[in-house]
């Protein structure tokens, strides 16, 4: 999860998460040079008494700085191209979750088995126990299986909301009365955290949510456990 003073993304939870990682490495590289080649020139253009007149007036340099940025932008869209599919790539999900957007909290069903479904509370401040994260812990964590196609069926039952955690690179708006999917693998056990990243009301700030990624073994001891005390 994110610490205090970190300038960049959280540590990369799913393979999408690290194409966006290494997309976004490389078209800050792209803006940085072109950074420096603008202000190498505006300084020197400044700076500089001598007046070049083939610079002033050269259709070779027109043509240039008219190419130049097409090809950049072409080695920017490509890759962002490919993410975008590889993000609605959705193959053969070994589990699909639905989750609920409420005024504010979240709900989970587990449409593989029929009675495993419960709502997701943060835990207040009070009841929070060392080791757990102020306005981001909650009383029942989603469990998923790790290293499994994990599909996401998003909907909301009052107002927009939307279901984001940053480390897996998951972000879906939950639209009342329209069903959104998604999906991500986690590639390791873990808890990863997020939160709703649309504004949805006076409590918006207290509707987290916790993806707790457990092998498989761990997850099948979990569902049966969850379908004796349904």
């Amino acid at each position: 999860m994110a610490h205090p003073t970190q300038l960049g993304f959280q540590d990369a939870a799913s393979p999408v998460m690290e194409e966006l990682l290494h997309f976004h490495d490389h078209a800050l590289m792209i803006v940085f040079l072109i950074s420096t080649l603008v202000l190498y020139i505006i300084v020197a253009m400044v700076t500089t008494k001598l007046t070049n007149m083939f610079i002033l007036d050269s259709q070779e340099i027109e043509i240039i700085w008219t190419i130049l940025p097409a090809i950049i932008l072409i080695l920017i869209a490509l890759p962002s191209l490919r993410i975008l599919y590889l993000m609605d790539e959705i193959n053969n999900p070994h589990l699909t979750v639905k989750a609920i957007g409420h005024q504010w909290y979240w709900s989970y069903e587990y449409t593989d088995y029929q009675e495993i479904t419960f709502d997701s509370y943060m835990v207040p401040t009070q009841d929070l126990t060392p080791g757990q994260f102020r306005l981001l812990e909650v009383d029942h964590r989603m469990t998923i299986p790790s290293e499994a196609p994990i599909r996401i069926l998003i909907t909301a039952e009052d107002v927009l909301h939307s279901w984001a955690v940053p480390a897996l690179g998951v972000k879906m708006d939950a639209v009342p009365g329209r069903l959104n999917q998604t999906a991500f693998i986690a590639s390791r056990p873990g808890v990863y955290y997020g939160q709703c990243s649309e504004i949805c009301g006076a409590n918006h700030s207290f509707m987290p949510i916790v993806v707790e990624a457990v092998p498989l073994k761990f997850f099948q001891d979990w569902s049966t456990l969850m379908l004796e005390n349904a």
